[in-house]
């Protein structure tokens, strides 16, 4: 079936592979394969599959992984995963900073700091990339994409290059809302002058406190669940008495019971179905419903 598939696609530059494993891509490392992975050489590479492909094979762009959950029965489609053309970290004019979307925020964070750019420290603490940043307008330590985005530009479904505003990304609490569905390729991030000495400090200290309060060695995908209005899903999972539990090889973290861990063997599924037991569990002793954080794709 994937071979069929990849004979109704456009020929482009990057390569196509058939029944690609995901759970190597991911850092649950857990996960079904996908239907075909492709990996652009660059924008203009991306822009050529857009505009080739058929309107009825699903099209899914893949991060570094860090913040999705790859169901046990694969991706349908194609998933593109973005290397080492969208890479590039460029100063512009006005203290500003060009990042492809395959960037890694802590790269960006560490790009600036050599720059002497202060306002970006915070991207030093997100386990992830510019392009699933510029999705899920991500945050930590107070900071979100939104404070720092100026522009971000990517291309339609049928492979036409877009520039959007800060304005025009629609930006929520963990989430775009753009008017057009984009498959994002760089995005522009404003920066302040500011003393190296100072900058590095404080990613120093992120960096501190994340060893300390969070599992970051372990196989996780990060937080788990969104903060609800006035509460800290963290709280409300420890509340619930879900600190320690398990399915299988599938953990609430006893350090950070917003975090999930793949102790070795957990399956997909098994990752899954502990979230729900969490969220069914949060619901009944405090009446919060808590919503996935985490990116969950793919077929049962």
């Amino acid at each position: 079936m994937s071979e069929r598939l990849i004979a109704r696609l456009p020929r482009v530059k990057g390569p196509y592979t058939a029944n690609a494993a995901l759970r190597d891509l991911t850092w649950f490392r857990a996960g079904g394969p996908a239907d075909v992975l492709y990996i652009p050489s660059d924008a203009d590479d991306l822009a050529a599959f857009l505009s080739g492909c058929p309107g009825d094979v699903p099209v899914m762009v893949m991060g570094v992984g860090s913040n999705l959950l790859v169901r046990d029965g694969g991706i349908e489609g194609v998933v593109i995963r973005l290397g080492r053309g969208f890479m590039n970290v460029t100063r512009e004019d006005g203290n500003r900073l060009r990042a492809g979307a395959g960037v890694l925020d802590v790269a960006l964070a560490k790009a600036a700091l050599g720059e002497g750019l202060t306002g970006l420290e915070f991207l030093r603490g997100i386990p992830g990339g510019i392009g699933g940043g510029l999705k899920m307008n991500a945050g930590a330590y107070g900071r979100e994409v939104k404070d720092v985005l100026v522009e971000a530009v990517g291309l339609t479904r049928m492979g036409a290059r877009m520039t959007l505003s800060n304005a025009g990304m629609g930006f929520e609490y963990r989430r775009s809302n753009p008017a057009i569905e984009l498959f994002f390729i760089e995005g522009v991030f404003q920066g302040q002058p500011g003393d190296k000495a100072v900058i590095e400090a404080r990613m120093n200290e992120i960096t501190d406190s994340r060893a300390a309060t969070q599992p970051v060695k372990s196989r996780t995908g990060g937080s788990t669940f969104k903060n609800p209005p006035g509460h800290k899903a963290w709280q409300l999972i420890d509340a619930a008495g879900c600190r320690g539990l398990r399915k299988g090889d599938a953990e609430v973290s006893t350090m950070h019971c917003n975090f999930l861990i793949n102790h070795g063997k957990a399956s997909g599924s098994e990752i899954e179905a502990l979230g729900e037991e969490v969220r069914a569990r949060v619901k009944a002793h405090g009446g919060v419903e808590l919503e996935w954080e985490i990116k969950r794709v793919g077929r049962a």
